[in-house]
């Protein structure tokens, strides 16, 4: 095999993951939003993939979930929401040839006790984003 093909890969590789690096910006993506029912009195909530999330007090008596997510590149995306029993699991990812950042925002009732991966947590404070 010749040299010059492998280093022609290897460059137009490097170039390719050059463009992707740093490029996606969950600030710049729509939000999407979703709402699940809960009459419990502690929620867990686990972000997979160390996704940043907010977790706020307001005057609802239910759990709104606002999802940021931003993917650019070549590769696959995972992004879901669910709620079972106490366990809130929020998932924001990207694989492949891909960069991609992602933010949440969780709105929970004030009576509500709320747990960041089983630990408790501060809440951030009140009202709309």
């Amino acid at each position: 095999m010749s040299r010059v093909p492998v280093a022609g890969a290897a460059l137009a590789l490097a170039v390719l993951l050059a463009a992707v690096a740093g490029c996606a910006r969950a600030g710049d993506a729509e939000p999407e939003s979703t709402v699940f029912g809960f009459g419990g009195s502690t929620l867990n909530v686990v972000a997979r993939h160390h996704v940043p999330t907010d977790l706020v007090a307001t005057d609802r008596q239910d759990v709104k979930i606002t999802r940021w997510f931003k993917a650019d590149g070549i590769g696959t995306e995972r992004t879901s929401w669910s709620l079972e029993g106490d366990t809130l699991t929020l998932v924001a990812s990207c694989s492949g040839i891909a960069n991609c950042d992602a933010r949440f925002r969780v709105e929970v009732p004030p009576h509500v006790t709320v747990l960041r991966d089983g630990r408790a947590t501060d809440l951030k404070g009140a009202g709309s984003a």
